[in-house]
């Protein structure tokens, strides 16, 4: 392949020590429809003499450099399909593809791209240095490239192609153009029908999915999988895992191939049965006054720890967090490698030894990136489906509802109904709204507290990252401080939760939060005044609330990075309440 080793990128953006290895190298995407050349107007004859330009047919009629390329389905810019290439290492991403042309003859060469630096260019024309590019920066939305070239007398094929820059951005590229005489080709067909996918197998399942594969279909953009002949999900790759399924039942799969002209008939139909649930039993009973703690599934710069490291201290461990899936309502959870586990097993594992230790090990739900929206009772349903299976797999004790996104309180409700049915009455429930959210019983959050009393362990409200609240005095009090833990937890106390129900929920260091943190002296101060009636600032409740169930954390990571300081100070000041 021939690669002009003359073209220069935009300065300042090459990256150090990097040699041009792109030679004119130029991506351009577009459908220009105009010819530049000897007559200045387009003839009659004049085609796209490009094959499967938009992409139709997935790479047919192009070949892509270590396997940069694939076809996709979103996003396009007409049609189905389109081109995405990444580059990697010392690869460029270069797509090339032959075309036929007519010598002596002048040609619109055109692309639209989007993504990463992009280059369109052709090699091979016959005249001049024999090659010709385009190229653009990085581009958030579909953008043309266009060029020109002419043919030598003896020139009866070109190479066009595209590739992108080293170490940048995938780009993606749709709706190839090459305008000009017909060289004997003739134009790009209309796609057809893709053929039947054939080597459908099941791989992995769990209680609740299986995992499913099957063999590439020449001029497929997508496909689409079947459950029992209904529900089909769309796929752009040839591998899925079909989530929200039945413990211990067996369904039947098959697989389709799609494209612009339509779908292919299913395959064969494959038979896999989910695995059977293992009863996770219905662990510890939560203390009376209990510390709970957040365990990161992810690593964001605090100490990593695995669950078995997590400190003594914490009663309650939320594994955090449960992510959402396509499903609505549906949640999952999937183990983050950062952690450090080697399998799976290890993980459910210290799950077991947690609870061994008479710990309490919860799912958390929700989070910044984990929101789960539940806005109907199809949504109400899939969420109790999906918890009560985590559960069963994993062995949680429950489940912590941290939906910073806003809830819905009838269907909240609903779907916590339902999965405590499943669970039965040992299962652990707790909250973490944030303080806006417990200001009055009118929030859908206190509401949602409210319906589910019977059923809830504790609210362990996040008193951070707030600024300024009003109290159950009607003052307001600024975050940081003895009053406001004790003015904002007495309104919780006033409005019909048992003060069992009741935590304080804090940073463990400063930079657990953005603000809002506060000396352990002054949690350990304001657990005093609500259970002693000691330790208060300037707010002091008319009653105390000794069954105060006890205060909770982010993170028992940060707390470990930390030394320790807030477990070890407030674990057993919380233990030895009255």
């Amino acid at each position: 392949m021939h690669v002009d080793r003359t073209t220069t990128r935009p300065h300042g953006r090459r990256p150090h020590g990097r040699r041009l290895l792109g030679g004119a190298l130029a991506l351009a995407v577009g459908s220009g429809l105009v010819l530049v050349g000897g007559a200045g107007t387009a003839q009659a004859a004049d085609v796209n003499v490009a094959r499967n330009a938009g992409f139709e047919n997935g790479l047919a009629d192009w070949s892509c450099s270590a396997g940069s390329g694939a076809a996709v389905s979103s996003p396009v810019r007409t049609g189905v399909g389109a081109l995405r290439a990444t580059p990697a290492g010392l690869d460029n991403a270069m797509c090339v593809q032959t075309v036929t042309v007519k010598p002596n003859s002048t040609y619109t060469l055109s692309a639209w791209v989007q993504g990463g630096y992009a280059y369109l260019g052709a090699n091979n024309t016959g005249t001049g240095t024999g090659s010709v590019s385009t190229w653009t920066p990085d581009s958030p939305s579909w953008k043309q490239l266009t060029t020109t070239f002419t043919t030598g007398a003896s020139t009866t094929s070109v190479e066009i192609y595209t590739h992108g820059w080293y170490g940048t951005s995938p780009y993606l590229v749709d709706d190839v153009s090459v305008f000009g005489p017909d060289g004997g080709g003739g134009q790009d067909p209309a796609p057809t029908v893709p053929s039947v996918p054939s080597g459908l197998a099941a791989g992995t399942v769990t209680t609740g999915s299986v995992a499913l594969s099957w063999g590439a279909v020449s001029g497929a953009t997508g496909y689409k999988v079947y459950r029992d002949g209904a529900n089909p999900q769309t796929v752009s790759g040839t591998s899925t895992t079909i989530t929200g399924l039945s413990a211990d039942t067996a369904y039947q799969f098959q697989v389709s191939a799609t494209n612009a002209a339509g779908e292919s008939a299913k395959s064969a139909a494959v038979t896999a049965r989910t695995a059977k649930p293992t009863d996770p039993g219905p662990g510890p009973a939560v203390p009376q006054h209990a510390v709970t703690g957040y365990w990161q599934n992810f690593d964001n710069g605090a100490a990593k720890q695995k669950l078995r490291d997590v400190q003594a201290a914490y009663d309650i461990i939320a594994v955090s967090f449960a992510d959402s899936t396509a499903v609505p309502g549906q949640i999952a959870f999937n183990l983050d490698p950062a952690v450090g586990y080697a399998s799976t097993a290890d993980f459910k594992a210290d799950v077991a030894a947690k609870k061994a230790a008479g710990k309490s090990v919860i799912l958390s739900v929700g989070g910044e990136k984990g929101n789960v929206t539940i806005n109907s009772d199809a949504t109400a349903t899939a969420f109790a489906d999906s918890a009560y299976a985590l559960m069963q797999e994993y062995g949680f004790n429950g489940i912590d509802i941290d939906l910073e996104h806003g809830v819905n309180a009838t269907y909240l409700t609903k779907a916590l109904r339902q999965l405590s049915a499943k669970a039965g009455s040992s299962m652990v429930l707790t909250m973490a709204p944030q303080t806006i959210d417990m200001q009055n019983t009118g929030s859908e959050y206190f509401k949602t507290a409210l319906a589910v009393k019977d059923i809830l362990t504790v609210v362990n409200t996040q008193y951070y990252n707030s600024g300024s609240m009003l109290g159950c005095d009607g003052k307001v009090y600024s975050q940081g401080s003895v009053d406001f833990l004790t003015a904002l937890a007495c309104i919780q106390l006033q409005g019909g939760l048992a003060p069992s129900q009741v935590g304080l929920g804090v940073p463990a260091s400063t930079r657990g939060a953005g603000s809002g943190y506060v000396d352990p002296q002054v949690v350990k101060n304001a657990l005093d005044c609500l259970t002693r009636g000691t330790g208060c600032g300037t707010f002091k409740p008319a009653q105390t609330w000794p069954s105060l169930r006890g205060a909770m954390t982010w993170s028992t990571n940060w707390d470990a990075t930390a030394g320790n300081a807030w477990s070890n100070a407030v674990g057993p000041h919380v233990h030895n309440l009255p």
